[in-house]
């Protein structure tokens, strides 16, 4: 089992930035590949960006390239959402999640284990 705990959400003027971070415990040895989701209000929960376990590959929503940086620090178990240029449609819940396969981490099929979530609010 591997616990995910997302936190650094909050409010935000447009144009403004945010990380949110993700500490990871229980079996994290396994070199999951994380990678963040994101819902917004009256909305399906979409895919936001991945990275692999060894930090080479990351991949992400055309709507955030550019904009959002993803990365990992294995040795503190935690993954990050560097968020800048934020705008109203960024306003979300956010979603840390784990999965076993880089390739298949950016659809929830292959996420196998999630975060409560974090609220982002982007005030225009």
């Amino acid at each position: 089992q591997v616990q995910l705990v997302e936190s650094g959400g909050g409010l935000v003027q447009a144009g403004g930035s945010l990380r949110l971070s993700c500490a990871a415990s229980g079996r994290t040895r396994s070199g999951y590949a994380m990678g963040w989701f994101r819902q917004a209000p009256g909305k399906e929960r979409e895919f936001v960006a991945t990275i692999n376990y060894s930090e080479t590959r990351t991949f992400y929503a055309d709507s955030v390239k550019g904009r959002f940086t993803i990365s990992r620090d294995n040795a503190k178990n935690t993954v990050y959402l560097q968020m800048n240029s934020l705008n109203a449609e960024d306003t979300a819940v956010y979603y840390c999640a784990a999965g076993t396969s880089y390739s298949s981490s950016s659809r929830e099929d292959g996420i196998i284990y999630w975060g409560k979530g974090t609220l982002v609010t982007v005030s225009s």
